[in-house]
């Protein structure tokens, strides 16, 4: 019997042993859950706090926008002064212009200013501004066609130069001398047509582009008003045109239709226009007139 007490008191401690640790490990693990889960809506909360604040500097910086739209940021005029206006006029007058009469093919704008420069070079002067003609492309087509080179070509051009006495000293020199003489260059046996231009300037230059190009543009526009008067006379005459063929089509078509109904003879007599109001029978007018002269007697 002690025996027995003594057993199933041991077995009693080891079950509540058991329910304790089990109580405590159900508790930590509650209080856990319940630390994550405090974790996590704080977490949330702060993303909450975040995404507001951001929204709220958007809506701020739009409405800063709204009231304040950004300004381009206008460009430094550089004004000059007189004294440099005037100068910088003194400077233009001093330069001269030579003209070139003919430009060779494969000399561009370029090659021309360091040619010309290499020359200048000793004076202590300098070219300042090419100006080239191109060829009309019209031109330039046609020589494709032929099989001819096809890169772009100059007709004419100026240059200027700083120094008027330079100008005219190198127009000297210069015409009627051969642009190379060495063999194996592109331009061997062709020669400089230069010529100085007294009292010219390059402003005379730009007015005069400037008045060709206006009377191109003056001439492209009244030759497109020219074409479109043409364009609407012509589609004018083809409407009449359709009309009168309908028209025609029509008289023909009646006169297809007259020859193949032609009229009898009877229905071409012409009818009275009379028309009989009560039937007339012979024997009954004979016998009315029997009675009336049987009652006169």
């Amino acid at each position: 019997a002690t025996y027995q007490r003594t057993r199933t008191m041991a077995s009693n401690d080891k079950s509540e042993r058991r329910s304790d640790s089990s109580s405590e490990e159900e508790q930590s693990g509650s209080i856990g859950k319940e630390v994550e889960f405090k974790q996590n809506s704080n977490d949330d909360e702060n993303d909450i706090e975040k995404e507001s604040s951001l929204d709220r500097g958007d809506e701020a910086k739009s409405k800063e926008e709204t009231a304040n739209p950004p300004t381009k940021k206008k460009r430094k005029v550089h004004k000059l002064s007189m004294t440099q206006t005037e100068d910088f006029n003194a400077k233009l007058k001093k330069r001269g212009v030579i003209y070139i009469a003919r430009i060779p093919p494969k000399m561009s704008p370029t090659k021309i200013k360091k040619l010309l420069q290499e020359i200048v070079q000793e004076t202590g002067a300098e070219v300042t501004r090419v100006y080239l003609v191109e060829e009309d492309p019209t031109v330039r087509k046609r020589r494709r066609k032929d099989g001819g080179n096809g890169s772009k070509r100059y007709i004419e051009g100026w240059v200027e130069i700083s120094s008027k006495k330079v100008a005219k000293h190198v127009a000297l020199s210069l015409n009627n001398t051969p642009i190379s003489n060495q063999k194996r260059n592109t331009h061997f046996g062709d020669l400089w047509a230069v010529k100085y231009l007294s009292k010219f300037q390059w402003s005379h230059l730009t007015e005069k582009v400037a008045y060709e190009r206006r009377v191109k543009e003056q001439k492209l526009r009244l030759e497109t008003l020219q074409a479109r008067k043409e364009t609407a006379a012509y589609k004018q005459l083809v409407e009449t045109g359709k009309k009168l063929d309908k028209i025609e089509e029509r008289l023909h078509r009646k006169r297809k239709k007259g020859q193949n109904s032609k009229p009898s003879p009877s229905s071409s007599r012409k009818r009275s226009n009379v028309k009989q109001v009560t039937p007339t029978d012979d024997g009954a007018t004979k016998s009315t007139h029997k009675s009336l002269l049987g009652s006169l007697v």
